[in-house]
């Protein structure tokens, strides 16, 4: 239509529109109250005529994403022009990059793995898709996956179980540059600090059990690095524990005489990295606030969990021949004290911060953790600590690394 024939018309298909609106006895023309009854009323009308209507919902595409959330949809439909809000499993989308009458184009929000429901609301109404969007677990590069979901015979709680699933991410993987395998660890709130035993009570710089939360999933190692993995990510073994010197099976057995400083090395060359010390006692612990985690504060019992003075003969053995945690970690009672990457401060605890802890900002020891083949169960309780300088070699001393997602 011509332009001028265009601006003649409007004031009529406004007054004519105005008196079909829908449930209006009576209505002004002059919609916007200048005077005039011209195109801008008209376009005023017509847009509030359309979105009178709820939203109407045909399709989500694409229909699945990650789990971590960031995937571009668009939904179809219509009358969508006015948005207020889209949800999909619950949780709000974080950005509607655009919306029209007929489309919006959104950007997904974390999410659990499975199917759920996308919710679109206007002023006028909301309309649902059922089940239509799937979140799913997301890769991860740097790795293998071995497999998706937790095992219940291994991570037997179900609290655990979820946790984990709600992550997103798959629960066993090993690492391509370091053949190492990992577990992964949910995020979550524990009591961190002094579980005495039966037989021994806490250390000072152990005692303040105080609260600590942890926002983000983590891998970790399954079991301590072994002399085989690590020989071939260094090309040589300081061991003690070694065939040649009359110990059988050494491949399996975890490396030990490695400082802090030659296991910074190992995370420097296949982009791995050392727990905090925080983490390290969260995925010990595993839901347990016990002096060992299996539940228990009998230091009778270790032994199931524990190669330590007891019943180690003086030596290593190889890793994964007691019974696990709950969520699958082995050895983290005894074989080889563990270093962390935090400095090691007597009295941090008391300045600990509530969320994501790094330890002190510097120091002359790094923190020691889970005990060894050579100490009796006072030093494998989960809240023993140690500091020790980061220089030093002892046959009782290994690693056990994390890696962020």
């Amino acid at each position: 239509m011509h332009p001028r024939v265009l601006l003649l018309a409007a004031p009529i298909a406004a007054a004519l529109l105005c008196s079909m609106a829908v449930g209006q006895s009576s209505c002004t023309p002059d919609l916007n109250g200048d005077g005039i009854v011209d195109g801008e009323d008209l376009v005023e009308l017509l847009d509030a005529w359309h979105q009178t209507y709820a939203p109407e919902l045909a399709g989500i595409a694409p229909s699945s994403g990650f789990a971590a959330g960031g995937t571009v949809v668009t939904i179809a439909g219509g009358h969508l022009r006015e948005v207020t809000s889209i949800t999909i499993g619950g949780t709000s989308v974080p950005r509607i990059l655009d919306a029209e009458g007929t489309s919006i184009v959104a950007v997904t929000p974390p999410g659990i793995v499975g199917t759920h429901d996308v919710v679109v609301t206007t002023p006028f109404g909301s309309a649902t898709l059922p089940q239509a969007f799937e979140y799913r677990v997301g890769p991860v590069p740097w790795a293998t996956i071995l497999e998706v979901a937790p095992d219940p015979a291994v991570v037997v709680d179900a609290s655990l179980r979820a946790a984990i699933v709600a992550t997103g991410l798959p629960w066993r993987v090993r690492d391509n540059a370091s053949a190492v395998e990992m577990l992964l660890v949910p995020p979550g709130t524990f009591m961190m600090g002094c579980s005495a035993s039966l037989q021994d009570a806490c250390l000072p710089h152990e005692e303040l059990v105080h609260q600590v939360t942890l926002t983000r999933a983590f891998y970790l190692a399954r079991h301590e690095v072994t002399q085989a993995e690590w020989t071939a990510v260094m090309g040589s073994n300081p061991s003690r524990f070694v065939a040649a010197n009359g110990y059988p099976g050494s491949d399996e057995r975890p490396v030990e005489q490695v400082s802090w400083n030659a296991a910074a090395k190992f995370m420097e060359t296949t982009s791995l990295r050392l727990p905090t010390e925080a983490e390290w006692e969260f995925a010990c612990r595993a839901g347990t606030t016990t002096a060992f985690n299996d539940g228990s504060d009998d230091d009778a019992t270790l032994g199931l969990l524990a190669w330590y003075a007891t019943n180690s003969a003086a030596q290593t053995h190889p890793v994964g021949g007691k019974l696990p945690n709950r969520l699958g970690f082995h050895d983290l009672h005894g074989n080889v004290f563990e270093w962390v990457e935090d400095w090691y401060g007597e009295s941090f605890y008391w300045q600990s911060p509530a969320v994501d802890p790094t330890g002190p900002a510097g120091g002359i020891a790094r923190v020691l953790r889970g005990g060894s083949w050579n100490h009796p169960s006072s030093y494998e309780r989960s809240s023993a600590r140690l500091g020790v300088g980061p220089g030093i070699v002892l046959d009782r001393i290994g690693l056990r690394p994390a890696r962020t997602p």
